[in-house]
């Protein structure tokens, strides 16, 4: 039983690795087809190794797959957010059809700082 499913996790994690292939042909720029590529492969790595640690049944394959997952959910996110920080203060455009740049104006390229929005604190002060 545990090969049937295994088998059918793996089917559903190389579907959504070609969502992303697929994903990274059809986007319209780099921030986008970063997005479906770190989501769909990230999703379709994480089916394919758990169906395989399901399919073999063996603790050292086991204790290999799931640190590769671990180590792929934390890092895959913070490159991604690394990759896009990097395109768009280097200028790399947006998209047309894209309406709002949250960043824009908000970011001192000079300095690297991000300027948040202003908010209100509480004065604990009696």
């Amino acid at each position: 039983m545990g090969q049937i499913i295994g088998t059918v996790l793996m089917v559903f994690g190389v579907f959504f690795i070609l969502i992303a292939g697929i994903g990274l042909l059809r986007m319209p720029d780099l921030y986008l087809r970063m997005s479906a590529a770190t989501k769909a492969s990230t999703l379709g790595l994480g089916l394919i190794l758990l169906g395989t640690v399901l399919y073999f049944g063996e603790l050292g394959i086991a204790s290999r797959a799931i640190a590769t997952i671990i180590f792929v959910l934390l890092t895959a996110p913070v490159s991604a957010h690394m990759i896009g920080r990097a395109a768009y203060t280097n200028g790399v455009p947006l998209w047309e059809g894209t309406e709002v740049d949250e960043l824009q104006g908000r970011y001192d390229e000079p300095a690297q700082i991000l300027h948040g929005t202003e908010t209100k604190t509480a004065d604990f002060a009696d």
